[in-house]
């Protein structure tokens, strides 16, 4: 039986997403990697807003959300009310979180030259595959092709009462 894209992504996430975790673990660092986003637009731009870190960092503000909420539970963040807007929290690196960049760093380099060896070794380039997929899907969401295909399917072989 042939995987679907699902399960096909959420396999290669865990794949990579272990491995990732393991050397963390290995650098003697309590970090996850679903920090690394956030971490990354912090250290270009702090303090900055929730919805801010989430356009940075390429994900929904309700993932940079929860992550951050995450971050703020291990100490690496704080967050705080927004000198102008009370309904705006700033988010910043605590001295924690300063501290772990340079073994972080150190870690996204071995990271990135394992992702080089790794795309050396396909037929295809993964990030441009990854990056045109996202694209079409940002074009047209996969609900809405969804809801196309149910529905030619629905007049190509309506259902026998």
């Amino acid at each position: 039986m042939r995987s679907t894209h699902g399960t096909q992504l959420r396999h290669l996430i865990e794949l990579l997403d272990g491995a990732v975790t393991a050397a963390y673990e290995e650098a003697g660092l309590d970090y996850r990697p679903r920090y690394t986003p956030v971490m990354r637009a912090l250290m270009a731009n702090e303090p900055s807003t929730i919805g801010f870190i989430a356009d940075a960092a390429g994900i929904t503000q309700p993932a940079a959300t929860q992550t951050i909420a995450l971050m703020v539970k291990d100490g690496l963040v704080a967050s705080k009310t927004g000198s102008q807007d009370g309904r705006q929290k700033m988010i910043s690196l605590t001295g924690k979180g300063r501290e772990l960049i340079p073994a972080l760093e150190r870690c996204w380099r071995a990271t990135a030259a394992a992702s080089a060896a790794l795309e050396a070794e396909l037929p295809f380039s993964l990030s441009a595959v990854l990056d045109s997929t996202i694209q079409a899907l940002t074009t047209k969401p996969f609900g809405a092709r969804i809801r196309e295909a149910r529905a030619e399917l629905d007049t190509a072989s309506p259902i026998n009462s």
